[in-house]
């Protein structure tokens, strides 16, 4: 039953990859463009929500899904894991990748504006586990915060002039051909052409592998008897940044490694104020109580993303804004240190 279970993961993770890349992320781009959005206001938005719509349902999902008591927000856990584990993935992995791939220039002026938000971001989130519960106000301060980053966003090029890097070319990849059988499931479950249609039937299908990956990993945690907020920091919260490391290090190979550097930082921020806010928040609107986060693991990992924020920009500053190799595999190692050591911790303490 647990091979079921694991090969019902892997399928997920592969179907929620497929849906974000194909349908998902293009349908917002065309009502970006509809709707006449500047760029980088929709970068901050419906390309974030694009990235970050696996991680935002698996916290929705696991915050309502009963626990064996039969209290609801008894998984609330698995949502901060993966958040928490997506973003040390997204800062230390994916910004190593593109670095060993091929040197990165970062402009600088847009990745200081991120990462000062998402340096309060964790901040706030740190705050928020001190007393082991989250509080309506608190789940609010994040949404609040994000809606400032957009504003400042939106404001950031007249207050700091700026060159954005213009987008790479998609042809310069040669298209990978999928299997046959793989694309006639895929055009059943997506019969729309039209934008709207394949917007709407991607949020369906989204929430759907998002609630099986938070019960299939509920069922594997249980199996092997680890704790739910381990298998959240790294099975899924890797399993669901896949997608995005393989896009990083295609853009990375076209010399637009910055690109890659500068969305993977720009998704965390969506990730932790609104992967997290908005389902605790709904949460506490139905059932007006407390969510109990009081995991020590997650309070460690939160500071270590802390950590991992402040060591990124000294190595931003140290090396004049360019990430080479060496710093590339310096984060590699770093996130493999980090994940060897929340196996140990758990193993060490549990013997």
């Amino acid at each position: 039953m647990i091979v079921i279970h694991i090969l019902i993961l892997l399928a997920s993770f592969y179907a929620l990859g497929v849906i974000c890349d194909r349908y998902f992320i293009p349908a917002l781009d065309e009502i970006g463009t509809k709707l006449k959005m500047p760029s980088d206001v929709a970068g901050a938005t419906l390309m974030a929500v694009g990235s970050s719509a696996p991680e935002l349902f698996i916290a929705l999902f696991a915050v309502f899904v009963p626990a064996e008591s039969g209290e609801i927000g008894g998984h609330g856990e698995i949502g901060v894991g993966t958040i928490l584990g997506s973003a040390l993935f997204n800062l230390l992995v994916i910004s190593g990748a593109v670095a060993v791939v091929r040197t990165a220039v970062i402009n600088w002026k847009p990745v200081v504006r991120d990462l000062g938000f998402y340096l309060l971001s964790v901040l706030l989130l740190v705050f928020t586990f001190l007393d082991g519960a989250i509080l309506w106000w608190e789940a609010i301060l994040l949404l609040v915060l994000y809606a400032m980053y957009v504003w400042v966003v939106m404001k950031w090029k007249h207050w700091v002039q700026y060159k954005p890097e213009p987008e790479p070319v998609e042809a310069d990849e040669p298209a990978v051909k999928k299997p046959g059988i793989i694309n006639f499931v895929f055009k059943l479950m997506f019969p729309f052409r039209h934008y709207i249609g394949q917007f709407l039937a991607s949020i369906v299908w989204i929430a759907f592998f998002s609630w099986v990956l938070v019960e299939s990993a509920i069922e594997v945690a249980h199996f092997f008897d680890i704790p739910e907020a381990i298998i959240a920091l790294t099975v899924l919260a890797a399993g669901t940044s896949i997608p995005d490391l393989i896009s990083s290090v295609l853009v990375s190979k076209r010399g637009k490694g910055d690109m890659g550097i500068s969305n993977a930082i720009g998704s965390n921020v969506f990730d932790v104020l609104v992967g997290l806010g908005l389902p605790w928040i709904v949460f506490l609107t139905l059932y007006n109580k407390p969510i109990h986060v009081g995991n020590e693991t997650l309070f460690t990992s939160a500071l270590i993303l802390l950590g991992s924020i402040v060591l990124m920009l000294l190595i931003f500053i140290a090396n004049r804004w360019r990430l080479g190799k060496k710093a590339g595999w310096t984060l590699i190692v770093i996130y493999v240190m980090y994940i060897a050591w929340e196996l140990f911790s758990y193993y060490s303490t549990k013997g």
